[in-house]
């Protein structure tokens, strides 16, 4: 099995693709909009790629957190809002908060499993400051450290009620980059000591089985590397310090916060401990590339994989969507009420 997750380049499979990725083995694969069209060409998709691999349990992922980052769209498909919606009510009531969210996740999540898709690169677990790069702005839980834990496992209690695994990102933490990693690379510089609050919430869940790297400089870590390609930041930090067991992932490998050509960028973040690639642009000559110089995916990367995959699965009871939209908008009145 190759260790990356490779993007698809329509709305359909091609002969060409088709070929490709039976041969290549990917451990997954990632949907864009370009991919989701309308709920029968969304499933048509996603099961003939696991067609492909002749397999239920496979790595079919989105990138959907509601507000800006969305892939299926209304009118489609409901709106989903922005974290920071949920963190205003959390200020006001805590226990309401968690519940909306929760809610959000399950709903959100149920469509996502009608569609075929059993991973969500959600919940972004870094907490905000006020030098926060607008590249995560609203889509932060908070700017506390307990509260974004608090309210990133309701997200993730929430998918998987829906049979969908969630992800822990972007480790160590983006709250303190003050600029857009799809476009260049932050450094920041500051001590271990303040970097504490940073890491906090993701080893407060450090039990998940997934999780995801952020194409970041921490100078008191490693000064030389970002993270995803950071042995030091990897073993020491999102190992050790944060105590994470499960399958990592980079963040997407083409982003220009990293140098080099894309199969050297993958073969690097999966020397210095990263278990899979996300490649998330369909480009045939980076996944053939990727392919060419990494190799197969080993034994530990496997059996984490093995654990992500056993935490999918079917809904857990007969919810509806709207009846938690309902649940969750009802709630969510509480925060508007008090801002009014």
């Amino acid at each position: 099995m190759t260790p990356a997750i490779f993007g698809i380049a329509g709305l359909e499979l091609t002969e060409d693709e088709r070929a490709f990725f039976k041969e290549a083995d990917p451990a997954g694969y990632i949907l864009f909009g370009r991919n989701c069209a309308d709920r029968e060409q969304l499933r048509r998709l996603t099961d003939n790629l696991r067609s492909i691999h002749g397999r239920d349990r496979l790595i079919v992922s989105i990138d959907q957190e509601g507000g800006r980052v969305v892939r299926m769209k209304p009118p489609e498909w409901p709106r989903y809002p922005a974290g920071e919606e949920f963190a205003k009510l959390y200020e006001i009531a805590p226990a309401s908060a968690i519940e909306a969210m929760r809610c959000n996740a399950e709903a959100m999540a149920l469509e996502l499993a009608l569609a075929g898709i059993s991973v969500d690169y959600h919940a972004p677990l870094d907490v905000r400051r006020p030098e926060t790069d607008d590249v995560i702005g609203d889509r932060a839980l908070g700017s506390e450290p307990m509260q974004v834990a608090a309210l990133g496992r309701a997200v993730l209690d929430g998918m998987a009620r829906a049979g969908v695994v969630g992800c822990l990102k972007h480790m160590p933490g983006h709250g303190r980059a003050t600029c857009d990693t799809h476009k260049e690379l932050p450094t920041v510089e500051v001590s271990a000591a303040e970097l504490e609050a940073d890491i906090e919430p993701f080893r407060t869940l450090s039990d998940h089985p997934l999780g995801m790297s952020a194409h970041i400089v921490f100078t008191a870590w490693d000064a030389d590397r970002p993270a995803t390609l950071s042995s030091k930041v990897i073993d020491d930090v999102i190992r050790r310090q944060i105590g994470f067991g499960g399958l990592l992932l980079t963040d997407d490998i083409d982003m220009e916060a990293l140098d080099g050509t894309i199969p050297e960028r993958s073969e690097q973040a999966l020397a210095a401990g990263c278990d899979i690639v996300l490649n998330c642009w369909a480009k045939r000559d980076d996944m053939e590339g990727i392919v060419e110089r990494c190799g197969k995916m080993s034994n530990q990367a496997n059996e984490r994989l093995d654990r992500v995959h056993a935490a999918m699965g079917d809904p857990m009871d007969a919810i509806e969507t709207a009846e938690l939209l309902a649940k969750r908008d009802a709630l969510l009145a509480v925060a508007e009420g008090a801002a009014a």
